[in-house]
């Protein structure tokens, strides 16, 4: 049964409220709901995508529904995964205003120079936490990480890190600690979906109404793990490549999951570009010990390279940074910084500002080479 706006507000009516508290409901959405003058409209949350429909649910029932003509002219309004959404008669009018969003640049793009990723691609919305699952075999790659908890903190999201197949291990803690001296104050939780090693210290996240967005390469352990803490089988899984370590593409598209213990989760395909879309400080909160010596170098526009009194670089000397972190570091940056100009520039002329530079390069090496003949 659907609620339109004057049952909402109806104080009679918690019986039919609780059922979409359960799928996360809250004062946010009441809140733009009671601003909107029509009164035929009833709220649903998109719990799946299809090709040309939506799966959307009020907590004790789902339907089909089509997203209205005008919504196909809004891209950033185009309703995702975790969305609340207005209906009437099976017809999605509007999307209610988003928390937050998970998003990272379309794939295609990631390392090729002088590319951007044209659009945006909204992965869920309406999260409370982000699940970076990354696997304890070939899988595992701290650089890897180290750009999912940028990309996180850019969406203004809070991440905790899941180490799945801590079964291959006899001693998998010294996966823990590598992982913590990178993702500074993240939680990480080292478990085994195969024997329920650490799962109980997943329960906390899952109470009523919370959201978790699952995030990971493909063969990660994201569907084996919400099969796990569901007690049944929810997603399909696959088998891991012996010869290259890869998982196949086995969640094909991502679907909001009520799970028995009260919350939801977002399993979302694999993802093998993690491609940024914006710039929005996640890097310094990936990188705090580096921001914090850069604070004290002696130019404020240092590019920790080779400037005299670069902090930064004396505390690669010192091993108080790892030059693994800095490279890393250094590489998103370049990358964010490339981002953020052509999001203010025309692409010609970031272009012709690129080669630019490199022919100065080019002209000094040349100087050198014949000031030395």
């Amino acid at each position: 049964m659907m609620i339109n706006k004057k049952q909402a507000n109806n104080t009679d009516t918690n019986d039919i409220l609780q059922p979409l508290l359960k799928m996360g409901w809250d004062s946010h959405f009441q809140t733009h709901l009671d601003n909107i003058c029509k009164d035929n409209v009833f709220p649903a949350r998109v719990v799946g995508v299809r090709k040309n429909s939506f799966l959307i649910s009020q907590g004790n029932s789902e339907c089909l529904a089509t997203a209205a003509g005008k919504l196909n002219h809004q891209k950033e309004k185009f309703p995702v995964t975790g969305d609340w959404v207005l209906v009437n008669d099976k017809v999605i009018s509007a999307v209610l205003p988003r928390k937050n969003t998970l998003s990272r640049g379309a794939a295609g793009t990631h390392g090729k120079q002088g590319s951007k990723p044209s659009k945006e691609q909204i992965i869920a919305a309406n999260l409370d936490t982000v699940f970076i699952v990354c696997g304890l075999d070939q899988d595992f790659n701290m650089r890897r990480l180290e750009r999912y908890l940028t990309l996180v903190y850019n969406c203004g999201l809070t991440p905790s890190i899941i180490l799945t197949k801590a079964d291959l291990h006899q001693n998998p803690e010294h996966y823990v600690y590598d992982v913590e001296t990178v993702a500074f104050e993240v939680p990480v939780h080292c478990i085994s979906a195969k024997d329920s090693i650490g799962l109980a210290s997943l329960e906390p996240y899952f109470s009523q109404g919370r959201t978790i967005a699952m995030i990971g390469s493909s063969g990660s352990g994201k569907s084996t793990l919400v099969n796990r803490l569901s007690g049944k089988t929810m997603q399909t899984t696959n088998l891991i490549s012996e010869s290259v370590g890869k998982g196949k593409h086995t969640t094909t598209s991502r679907s909001l999951i009520m799970m028995p213990q009260g919350g939801l989760v977002i399993d979302n395909p694999g993802i093998r570009e993690i491609g940024f879309w914006d710039d929005t400080g996640g890097l310094s909160v990936a990188f705090p010990e580096i921001e914090k010596l850069a604070s004290t170098c002696r130019f404020h526009d240092c590019s920790h390279t080779r400037e005299p009194g670069c902090q930064v670089l004396h505390g690669v000397t010192t091993g108080a940074i790892r030059k693994d972190r800095l490279d890393s570091f250094q590489k998103m940056k370049r990358e964010l910084a490339y981002l953020s100009d052509r999001q203010t520039k025309s692409a010609d002329r970031v272009e012709k500002e690129r080669w630019k530079a490199v022919s100065l390069k080019i002209k000094a090496i040349n100087n050198r080479r014949t000031n030395h003949a």
